[in-house]
């Protein structure tokens, strides 16, 4: 079971305003902000931390979302925010028959990915 994920970065500011941004769909906010740039977000815990630093690895976060539409709202404030194309919404057979996800690299190129589950309604 996943408790939370840190994500270093090289720009707090800048990453932070992203992920505000392309978090909002999917009911992400920052709940708590220890300064000098580290930030917990989440919907009733933080479950995700930014931090400055090194990005040394590429990372790929995947956050599940209710429907399609989330999906689909995720991806549109995702690029607003200046994400970076990496998969337009769709669905993604190859994964699974019901599975609908949208992927964008974040400021330091993260693969962030919103996904549903769930069948079409």
């Amino acid at each position: 079971m996943l408790d939370h994920v840190k994500l270093f970065v090289s720009d707090p500011a800048a990453s932070r305003a992203f992920y505000e941004a392309a978090l909002e769909p999917l009911g992400y906010r920052v709940l708590l902000d220890r300064g000098g740039g580290v930030v917990g977000m989440g919907r009733d815990r933080p479950d995700l931390w930014l931090a400055p630093g090194e990005r040394t690895t590429v990372t790929h976060l995947a956050l599940r979302a209710d429907d399609r539409a989330t999906v689909d709202a995720f991806h549109a404030a995702a690029l607003a925010a200046g994400g970076r194309d990496n998969g337009a919404p769709g669905p993604r057979p190859q994964y699974h028959p019901t599975y609908y996800g949208a992927f964008v690299l974040d400021p330091d190129g993260v693969n962030l990915e919103a996904v549903c589950h769930e069948p079409e309604a």
